[in-house]
C-alpha cells in the first residue's frame, strides 16, 4: 500500500470478543487477518468505544428496558446495548493479541454522555465529529481501508462517513465480523452500496 492509504482498524476491543460484555460471533477470528494486514500498510489508526459508566446507550440506563430494544433519542433511534466498553476497564481495553505497534493514532468515541458514535468520523447526533477526517487530509491521505467490529455498526457507519468527507473507502470483509440484529447487516451493505463504497478481501490486497 502506499502514502496515499490508512488502514483503519475499528474497535478490536475484549468487550466485543466471544465471552465479552458484547461479543460478536467469531469476533475474534479477526485479529490474525488484520496482524497480518496492518503490516501492509505504513499508516494505521486505532479506534476505541470508550463509554462513561451510565452512558446513554446501555439498557441499563433505561429503566424496563432490556439489551436491543429500541428507543427514541433527542438524535434518533437508538439501539440499546449491555454496559460495554466502559472507560478504564479490561472489556475496554484492545485485545491482546492485537499487534499493530506501528499504529500512529488511537481515537476514541462515544465518550460522550448523551451521545452513541458508531462511527470513527461523527457522532450519532451528526454535530459532534471526532476530527480523524481532519487528520488525514493533513497527512494526505485518500483512501481508507477499514476492517474490525462490527461490519454492519461501527465499521458500515464509518465507512459512510468517510465516503461523505470525500475519502475513497474499502471494507476488508474478511477481517470484519457483524453483530448482525434485526436486519442490520443487511441495512449496512445497502447503506454502504449507496455511498460507493468497495468491498474487498484481504487476499486481494496482498502484495
Amino acid at each position: 500500500m502506499n502514502g496515499r492509504d490508512v488502514l483503519l482498524v475499528v474497535d478490536v476491543q475484549n468487550d466485543f470478543m466471544p465471552g465479552g460484555a458484547l461479543a460478536v460471533p467469531r469476533g475474534d477470528e479477526v485479529v490474525p487477518v488484520i496482524n497480518r494486514l496492518a503490516r501492509q500498510f505504513t499508516n494505521v489508526v486505532l479506534t476505541q468505544d470508550w463509554h462513561p459508566p451510565g452512558h446513554v446507550s446501555f439498557a441499563s440506563s433505561h429503566p424496563g428496558k432490556q439489551p436491543f430494544d429500541r428507543i427514541r433519542l433527542a438524535y434518533g433511534e437508538q439501539i440499546l446495548w449491555p454496559d460495554h466498553c466502559v472507560q478504564g476497564t479490561a472489556g475496554a481495553a484492545f485485545h491482546g493479541e492485537l499487534a499493530i505497534p506501528h499504529a500512529q493514532l488511537v481515537v476514541r468515541k462515544g465518550y460522550h454522555p448523551d451521545v452513541d458514535s458508531y462511527s470513527t468520523f461523527v457522532e450519532a447526533d451528526g454535530k459532534h465529529t471526532t476530527g480523524l477526517a481532519g487528520y488525514l487530509r493533513e497527512r494526505g491521505i485518500g483512501h481508507v481501508f477499514l476492517c474490525g467490529l462490527a461490519t454492519d455498526f461501527c465499521v458500515a457507519w464509518s465507512a459512510v462517513d468517510a465516503r461523505t468527507a470525500g475519502f475513497e473507502v474499502t471494507v476488508i470483509e474478511d477481517a470484519c465480523r457483524a453483530i448482525d440484529t434485526g436486519g442490520s447487516l443487511a441495512a449496512a451493505a445497502r447503506d454502504m452500496a449507496a455511498a460507493k463504497v468497495t468491498r474487498a478481501r484481504s487476499t486481494a490486497l496482498a502484495g
